[in-house]
């Protein structure tokens, strides 16, 4: 993600190395964005979009390459066409620079963002804000001088975390990182960690959470791997007590992990939002009000739930875009 930056790495640093790579992806053309093809779901108003307050309107959604964001880019396009909009869709752009590179040039019209990686990895901030409506108040002032429009959060927060088997729950009675410190003074051996490479290095990952709980991790006790492995290990419980897990991650239920509390609130908010390109906002203002409730009802409870249907179950992210938002009302089939 970038949020999962893809995923987050010690941050300016990363920004320009990103950036890099997006463009070498991309080439020429810019950004990843070479082409979209138009929505054409046969969808109408529900609870929003009554009175097709977008008609006329020409809008392109977006999103970075991983699920979550996908199945968000597919929920803002489908509400935009449902208000009346036409819709071009050119999400799944490789890289988390190239998709807001989109938004801020115009390109592309909005995306759902995450609010620390706004403030760390494109602002260039080094500590978050601890309260989530602020931390996303001060990425929405800042950001207006890039030409971008933050609309209201959702409570949806995909922050990082460390998760583990119900066996190892029980055997161990830890709930938060606070007893992750104390069981690692208590019994060292009993704390192992599978977690991804980035995690591993970065200020907001491994070291600097270490470093917050006042935790001595030998070297010998991280095993590092690719993510998917990581849920894997932590489920089975074998290789490692503790897995580095994603909050809004469809695997954690699939799997049956319990994610620990970070109760010093160490970890940065990562509470997705409408991006948009402040020109589109300017000369559509009614986006707002059709995003707002839709946003609204974004937690992390739906997020597991919806990527677990396309992490889990193989679902195309569309569909299961679309089926959550007629099913809640917001929109209704043709």
């Amino acid at each position: 993600m970038a949020h999962r930056a893809p995923h987050r790495r010690t941050r300016r640093r990363a920004a320009a190395a990103a950036l890099a790579g997006a463009l070498l992806a991309a080439g020429p053309a810019g950004c990843g964005l070479v082409s979209g093809s138009p929505m054409s779901d046969a969808v109408k108003p529900g609870t929003v979009g009554r009175g097709l307050p977008l008609k006329g309107a020409e809008l392109t959604v977006t999103s970075k390459e991983f699920t979550e964001n996908i199945i968000l880019g597919q929920i803002m396009g489908l509400v935009f066409k449902a208000a009346g909009a036409t819709v071009i869709d050119k999400t799944n752009i490789q890289g988390t620079i190239g998709a807001r590179e989109a938004v801020k040039s115009g390109t592309a019209d909005g995306m759902y963002e995450y609010t620390g990686t706004a403030w760390i990895t494109f602002l260039g901030n080094e500590h978050p804000i601890a309260d989530p409506y602020r931390q996303w108040a001060a990425v929405r002032d800042a950001d207006r001088a890039n030409g971008l429009d933050w609309l209201p959060p959702a409570a949806l927060n995909n922050t990082y975390a460390l998760a583990l088997n119900a066996a190892n729950e029980k055997k161990y009675g830890v709930r938060n990182l606070s007893d992750v410190a104390a069981l690692l003074k208590r019994d060292p051996g009993a704390v192992t960690l599978c977690v991804e490479n980035e995690f591993a290095t970065r200020n907001d990952g491994l070291p600097g959470m270490a470093k917050a709980y006042g935790m001595d991790i030998p070297p010998a006790a991280i095993r590092k791997m690719t993510g998917g492995v990581v849920y894997t290990e932590a489920s089975q419980g074998t290789a490692c007590t503790f897995g580095e897990v994603f909050t809004t991650d469809g695997r954690i239920k699939a799997m049956g992990l319990t994610v620990l509390a970070d109760d010093r609130h160490f970890f940065p908010n990562y509470n997705a939002a409408p991006e948009m390109h402040a020109a589109t906002m300017r000369k559509y203002p009614k986006i707002a009000g059709v995003l707002a409730p839709v946003t609204a009802a974004l937690d992390n409870e739906v997020a597991q739930k919806l990527n677990r249907e396309v992490d889990v179950a193989g679902r195309d992210p569309h569909e299961v875009a679309r089926d959550w938002l007629i099913g809640k009302g917001f929109i209704t089939a043709g």
